[in-house]
């Protein structure tokens, strides 16, 4: 009888970890030496390697502004409106495939789909409940598809390696949507006027009472041609209109919230990994990219779960909030 080979790593053979270990090993020793870091080590000892272009990182140029690549109609596209389009097209394209030929017993696009709507859908119900969340569901899935595919756009391999000349400079042809200001508050703005159409609705328009309450300011004005003076009962007033407008400075304080926060954290990982990718490339921003893939995971449903939060709120009379 033949003895069973001896098991390593994850269920491997051992010759075949061993083997991938010494592969990894000399990629990462590799990287090093690629990189500036590796090659000013070196020259400290005097040692100068070439190497080939294709192996070397450039020097990275970011920059916040979107660049205008071109014009449709007088319309300025830039490359994070394509990054844009080609999101909205693959989502558009994807629903299209999965609802075409819906089938009792799922394919494997069908099921995952599903899986991921109905993990969305028992999100929703647990932030903002069974019936609202039938009326967020849409929208909070529609943002949260939206940033996530946006973030995991830009870190598909040879994302930012095409590239146009546009006036005499080089140019990126497509950039992660979520780095560009415009796109992230665009977001925030649908976000904010769903909460407040959503609040208008469902409470009419009591739902500005909560902001706007002058009420018991003016009748403790009105207490006076009564022969009733009480300063505190007017005090009392003023306070609750300069808290009620700042309220409503509040709520709309979220699209700057909402912008900045996906913006400022989406630019910086991707000022990180290419950073990473220039200093030491081809294996440590591995290690970086499952980062930004937990990020922008975190980023989407941060964006998402607010927005059913503020919008449950929004739904909330004033007055059942303090019973």
């Amino acid at each position: 009888m033949t003895s069973p080979r001896k098991r390593g790593l994850f269920g491997l053979p051992t010759t075949v970890v061993i083997i991938v270990g010494v592969v990894l090993l000399g990629l990462l020793i590799l990287s090093v030496l690629v990189g500036p870091v590796g090659r000013g080590l070196l020259g400290k000892f005097g040692v100068t390697l070439t190497f080939p272009d294709w192996i070397t990182v450039g020097q990275p140029h970011p920059h916040l502004a979107a660049p205008e690549l071109f014009h449709i109609g007088g319309w300025p596209v830039t490359n994070t409106m394509i990054a844009t389009w080609i999101t909205c097209i693959f989502l558009i394209v994807v629903s299209a495939l999965v609802t075409r030929r819906m089938k009792l017993i799922p394919g494997r696009l069908q099921m995952v789909f599903e899986a991921i709507l109905g993990w969305m859908y028992d999100f929703c119900v647990g932030i903002a409940g069974e019936k609202l969340a039938r009326q967020v569901f849409p929208v909070v899935c529609t943002i949260f598809l939206f940033v996530l595919f946006n973030a995991y756009l830009s870190l598909v391999p040879g994302f930012g390696s095409i590239l146009i000349t546009v006036h005499g400079t080089e140019e990126e042809l497509i950039r992660a949507a979520n780095t560009d200001v415009n796109t992230t508050l665009a977001i925030a703005v649908v976000s904010v006027l769903y909460t407040l159409v959503m609040g208008i609705g469902a409470m009419g328009p009591g739902f500005f009472r909560q902001y706007f309450n002058f009420g018991p300011f003016f009748r403790s004005l009105g207490q006076i041609f009564k022969g009733k003076f009480d300063l505190m009962a007017i005090f009392n007033g003023l306070i609750e209109i300069f808290v009620g407008l700042l309220e409503w400075l509040g709520f709309w304080i979220r699209v700057i919230s909402f912008t900045f926060r996906l913006f400022g954290n989406m630019t910086a990982g991707e000022i990180l990994l290419l950073i990473i990718a220039f200093l030491v490339p081809w294996v440590v921003p591995t290690i970086f990219y499952g980062l930004e893939l937990l990020i922008g995971f975190v980023q989407a449903l941060v964006f998402a779960g607010l927005t059913a939060v503020f919008t449950s709120l929004a739904v909330t009379p004033h007055e059942a909030e303090t019973e």
